[in-house]
């Protein structure tokens, strides 16, 4: 996938879809190209480990091979309880799911119509040529496995028809948001507005249903990038906005970095946005290369929390939802993390964005969870749950939207079940007074999971999920679980190299 890393970074990473173990769940950091992914922890091989263990021991029991049993609801059980095993009990999951099919699929079956809005979706459109910078395809031929098949060194992972079957069919979640990101060189484009609106309207139209919206991605700063708005407030066909005010988030030559809170650049924008009624945008800010002090040294900051409070304060109409919540580039291991916030009660950048509300009196800030809670939930959970703790407490639970940054990590439904099964523990509850999450489908994680996104975008949750079981696509995925039904645990983007 695109990536905004070093030669010298590249050189230590690797493609997952090659190199990852095919768990239920990840066991190592996985990178959209946006950050640097840690090397597998200590605790993370023996997650793993013990996944192989559990897998061979259930598989044995079943008359499955222990890579048949990972594929299965009760495979994803056995992955939860792993990760019980090293990080704790931080997960809700019983030794019943992993040892009865059963069991475990009567669950899933349970939560299957759960209303699920993911609002970070992505994947390159056909036409895309870069080869080079997706999944570290040319430099994994020429340098770690000369033998690769040319048909294994593929953008088919990153393209539309994986996109669709993940999302939808290998996956609970209902609607998802189309997103893109900007360039300096319009080549890079992942797909350009166009695009994603026809793609929107193809997929509604098929489902027969709203199964999808669109954003439009714009570029401040950039020559001709307001007339670019004008012309699609000219027939709007997109649900919502998308920036990237560090710029060309590919490169840190990047030209066009710009501030929330750029009176002269901005506030004419957003006088368009409140006019125009689709006052929904979204902002990426955290997720560097580690090295980013130095690696990134001028523009760096334009991807922190310092320009969101005048802005939001200033334009309370317009909803500023904030990707990967805000949080700082992992430097070290989220052990430290945890740690750092165990002492002090602080992550860095997605505390300040917490804060806000209350510090500044605004109602209009979001935290998104894609990517920060993929590789937090298993990486350590328990820092997984002081970041959603954190948020809820700061923002409330109203201000939590549901991104998983899919399809760069294969289907979502493992951080589906992530959430799921995450509670926050109760020494973390006492000390830094979070509220638990609760059950499965209850109010606070189906509030995250959906109301939310749909509060934000005019939505009846009730009327639409009746319309969503009903659809096209919903009879395309009972159809498609009738002759695949099995989850292949394939994981897109880099891991360190072990």
């Amino acid at each position: 996938m695109v990536h905004l890393l070093s030669e010298a970074a590249l050189q230590r990473l690797r493609p997952a879809q090659e190199r990852a173990f095919r768990s239920p769940i990840p066991t190592q950091m996985i990178s959209n190209g946006e950050f640097t992914p840690l090397p597998q922890s200590p605790q993370q091989r023996r997650v793993e480990a013990r996944i192989k263990e559990l897998a061979a021991l259930y598989g044995k029991k079943l008359g499955m091979s222990r890579r048949g049993f990972l594929t299965t609801a009760s495979g994803m059980a056995a992955a939860f309880m792993a990760m019980n095993d090293v990080f704790g009990p931080v997960f809700n999951v019983s030794k019943a799911e992993a040892a009865e099919p059963d069991v475990a699929k009567a669950r899933a079956e349970a939560l299957a119509s759960q209303f699920i809005f993911d609002i970070q979706t992505h994947f390159v459109h056909d036409g895309f040529k870069q080869e080079d910078l997706l999944g570290l395809a040319k430099y994994a031929a020429d340098n770690w496995n000369k033998e690769l098949k040319q048909k294994q060194l593929t953008l088919a992972y990153y393209k539309f028809e994986n996109y669709v079957r993940q999302i939808f069919l290998n996956s609970d979640t209902k609607i998802a948001l189309l997103s893109g990101a900007p360039f300096d060189d319009p080549s890079w484009w992942l797909i350009p507005n166009d695009q994603i609106v026809d793609t929107v309207e193809a997929v509604n139209r098929m489902a027969g249903a709203r199964r999808m919206l669109g954003h439009f991605v714009f570029t401040p700063g950039q020559p001709g990038w307001m007339e670019a708005v004008d012309k699609a407030l000219e027939n709007p066909r997109h649900q919502a906005w998308k920036g990237y005010t560090i710029g060309d988030p590919l490169t840190n030559t990047t030209r066009y970095p710009w501030r929330l809170d750029d009176e002269k650049l901005m506030y004419p924008f957003y006088e368009k946005v409140v006019k125009s009624g689709i006052r929904q945008i979204a902002l990426h800010k955290g997720l560097m290369p580690a090295d980013y002090e130095t690696s990134w040294a001028k523009v760096w900051q334009y991807n922190t929390h310092w320009d969101i409070a005048k802005a939001a304060k200033d334009w309370p109409q317009i909803n500023f939802v904030f990707y990967h919540g805000c949080l700082q580039p992992f430097q070290e291991t989220p052990d430290r993390a945890l740690a750092e916030f165990e002492k002090t009660g602080e992550i860095k950048w997605s505390s300040h964005l917490a804060r806000i509300p209350e510090e500044h009196g605004v109602g209009n800030v979001y935290a998104e969870l894609g990517t920060t809670f993929a590789n937090s939930a298993t990486a350590n959970p328990r820092f997984a749950a002081a970041l959603l703790g954190t948020f809820i407490k700061g923002m409330g639970v109203d201000h939590v939207i549901w991104g998983t940054d899919s399809v760069w990590y294969g289907s979502p439904q493992w951080q589906i079940e992530a959430l799921r099964r995450l509670e926050i523990p109760e020494d973390m509850q006492k000390k830094h007074g979070f509220k638990p999450l609760g059950e499965a489908d209850g109010f606070v994680k189906s509030t995250i999971f959906g109301h939310n996104s749909a509060r934000l975008f005019g939505m009846n949750v009730r009327a639409e999920a009746d319309t969503l079981s009903r659809d096209r696509m919903a009879q395309l995925k009972r159809d498609y679980a009738a002759v695949e039904g099995v989850r292949n645990n394939a994981t897109y983007g880099f891991v360190a190299a072990g």
